[in-house]
This record gives structure tokens, sequence and C-alpha cells, in this order.
């Protein structure tokens, strides 16, 4: 894939579980529905996407980096279930998330975190998180109708650039990494 950032320009970039077209089309219903009791912005269908590394404004040295530290990721594909509703009152966010996270989610995380880290990255010092963001500015009701499960085979993680612009951010995936099966 061709550069097209001008020379010397930092790309805003996070690793991810980017949900193949179905499962992003009931995230995206999901977040509709939700939208009706809590309010709020529902997220686009294409930038729906589970962060496993916020990498913020890198250079291209820092990318391919990146890319390196990806590529030597050895980590087990996964069927992740998302079967859980909630939302952050501090921020006024609305996301789904699963009940039980598999051991292979959290190793991919931690794993890519680790390896990042060591390249010189300096990431975010939280926990890991495994959430899809459905509502932002949400007005976080007392309860929320808890969803149908969504069932996601996991098979490949990926790097996304964030391209900011007065319409919102549009997501671009510039790497994609399978998980071994």
């Amino acid at each position: 894939m061709p550069d097209t950032a001008p020379a010397g320009a930092k790309r805003r970039l996070f690793f991810a579980l980017w949900p193949e077209a179905e499962v992003s089309r009931k995230l995206a219903l999901l977040g509709r529905e939700t939208q009706a009791g809590a309010g709020g912005r529902a997220m686009r269908r294409e930038t729906l996407h589970l962060t496993l590394a916020f990498l913020g404004p890198v250079s291209q040295e820092m990318m391919d980096r990146a890319m390196a530290v990806a590529g030597a990721v050895r980590a087990r594909a996964f069927d992740l279930v998302l079967d859980r509703l909630e939302c952050w009152r501090h921020n006024h966010i609305v996301w789904a998330g699963a009940s039980a996270l598999p051991a292979e989610a959290g190793a991919l995380a931690e794993g890519l975190t680790r390896e990042l880290r060591s390249a010189g990255f300096s990431l975010e010092r939280r926990p890991f998180a495994a959430h899809v963001t459905l509502l932002r500015n949400a007005r976080c009701p007392e309860t929320l109708t808890q969803p149908q499960p969504i069932f996601w085979p996991v098979r490949d993680f990926v790097l996304v650039e964030s391209k900011l612009s007065p319409g919102g951010a549009r997501y671009e995936v510039v790497g994609r990494w399978p998980l071994a099966l």
C-alpha cells in the first residue's frame, strides 16, 4: 500500500479488532436501538471496532516499527460473544462488551502492548477494557436492556489510521495480520 502522507507528517494510529460486515451491521443496529433510550450520537457502522492499543500520532518510521511488531505477534484466533451493554458515566459512552473475555483476546492485547512498549512506544497504562463504543454523549440511563448475544469470530487484527475532519473521524485499515487457527 503506497504511503500518501506528506513527508514528516504524523499519522494517528491504533491497533484494533475490526468486525466483519455482519457483525458491524448487528452492532450498528444495537447502537441505534439503544440510542432511543440513552440518547447521544450513534457511531457510524464503518467506524465500529474494538481497540487493542492506541498509538496516537506517529512518524512513518514509527509506523513501520509498529507494523514490524505486529508481524512478530503470535496469537490465536478466538470467538468473542458481545452480550453486555454498559455506560461509562464519566464520559457518557455506551458500549458493548463480553461478559466473559476469551483468554486469547487478553493475551493478544497484552502481548501486543508489551511488544510495542519494548519497541519504544509510549502507551496508556490503564488495563485493557475490551469494548466497542456504540454511542457518544449518551445520558446513561440507570438500566440498559441487555442485548441478544452478537457472535464475532476474530481471525485477525488490524492497524488503523484515524483521519480527523469536521465531519468526524474516518478510519482506514493500513495493515492486517492473521491470528493462528
